[in-house]
């Protein structure tokens, strides 16, 4: 653990050892995000095995360099461990590496620690200043232990939950997921987040601490709209138009999708004018949010027909002159092909020797006195399994080889 000031020119969390306990995506995502900010992250997999995403499709490459998309996308820059946790010797290696640890971040089903014999209590005896962050379906801190704590749960689980799929979607259908992944994704972040809190809290009290991280509540605080409105005003908002405004959502140009936002009369002004409709600004029907919403089917008609005059282009490029902040409906080669996504550079090429150069999403901030993010390719099962009992840890030879010849370890 390193105590000294950041160097110049250093990643933010340099010298921040992480151990990752970690599988599927919430967990990966949230120690890839710190290791993109510097830290040495050593993911322990189950030896033959692996993290499941190994083995979830798409693949890329062909029969032993076949690799899983999914988790090439969000290991990198990690170290791997092989190592069986089930067995006492295995039990034994993590304590160890524990101690030498700064943050051990776990995502395994409630209770699959503990059930071994190590957990946060054991761990901070033996290492104050470790953090542990605890990923689960809905917490595990206790004194804000729910009746759902034990329960294992998914990203859509969430989502359902947390309200946010009563939202997605339209009135005369059932309730629809988001994007694959998201509450884990978010997850993830916000994670990262109360890790990044510890480690400041840290720095003034040299004590470690619990980060409880649960993802239904991290989802229901994602969903703060409909929670402020149904306090504040008794609403449940529901699929279909918003109650308190319109137009929002996609409409279509003569060659694709916009999206089109009016929070508020100052944008509906500027689109009327750019619409040379300036008789809609005083218009009983639309002289606001709720109106609008209201007469929601007088208004369309006159919005879509006036877009379909106009590529989708044409349109974007209107709106936006006229203060209507409006953006293009993307398909993904549409984004590979977008001039800000270069520009920002956030299409981040990473070369895995084994299978070639693939383009990952970039950690979304740019920090002006850090060098760029490192782009090392996702480890093989087991290739840092000897650095880290000889070097790391310190084990002779003939202990390295009774380890990997009993199955404790797995070595790429």
């Amino acid at each position: 653990m390193n105590k000294n000031k950041i160097k110049p020119q250093s990643r933010p969390l340099d010298g921040i050892r992480i151990i990752g306990l970690e599988q599927y995506m919430a967990g990966p995502y949230c120690t890839m995000l710190l290791a993109d900010a510097g830290a040495e992250v050593i993911k322990i997999e189950r030896p033959k095995h692996g993290d499941p995403r190994r083995s979830m499709p798409p693949f890329v490459g062909k029969g032993d360099k076949k690799k899983a998309a999914g988790y090439m996308a969000y290991n990198r820059n990690k170290k791997s461990l092989a190592l069986d946790l089930s067995k006492t010797e295995g039990q034994e290696i993590f304590l160890d590496l524990a101690e030498k640890s700064d943050v051990v971040v776990e995502n395994l089903r409630p209770g699959a620690m503990k059930k071994i014999g190590l957990s946060y209590e054991l761990l901070k005896e033996k290492n104050p200043q470790l953090i542990w962050a605890l990923i689960s379906g809905f917490g595990q801190l206790e004194n804000y232990k729910g009746p759902y704590a034990d329960r294992p749960a998914f990203d859509i689980v969430a989502e359902a939950m947390s309200g946010i799929m009563n939202l997605v979607g339209f009135e005369d259908k059932p309730p629809s997921w988001t994007i694959y992944g998201m509450a884990d994704i978010y997850t993830g972040m916000v994670t990262a987040y109360g890790i990044m809190q510890a480690l400041f809290m840290r720095e003034r009290t040299g004590e470690g601490q619990l980060v409880d991280s649960a993802m239904f509540d991290n989802m229901l605080s994602l969903n703060e709209s409909m929670v402020t409105l149904f306090s504040t005003a008794g609403q449940s908002p529901t699929r279909g138009v918003p109650k308190n405004l319109f137009p929002r959502g996609a409409y279509k140009t003569q060659d694709g999708y916009i999206a089109l936002n009016v929070p508020d009369n100052r944008i509906w002004e500027r689109l009327c004018a750019a619409m040379n409709r300036e008789d809609l600004k005083t218009d009983d029907r639309s002289k606001n949010g709720t109106e609008r919403a209201t007469n929601a089917t007088f208004l369309e008609p006159i919005i879509e027909g006036w877009l379909t005059t106009m590529s989708r282009d044409e349109a974007v490029q209107t709106l936006n002159d006229a203060g209507v902040p409006t953006g293009p409906v993307y398909s993904a080669k549409d984004v590979f092909e977008d001039p800000q996504v270069k520009a920002r550079g956030m299409l981040m090429p990473i070369n895995d020797p084994e299978i070639g150069e693939f383009a990952f999403t970039r950690t979304p901030i740019h920090l002006s006195k850090a060098p760029e993010l490192p782009r090392n390719p996702a480890p093989n099962l087991g290739s840092d399994t000897g650095w880290v009992l000889r070097d790391l840890l310190g084990y002779d030879e003939a202990r390295v080889k009774t380890l990997i010849s009993n199955g404790i370890v797995e070595q790429d």
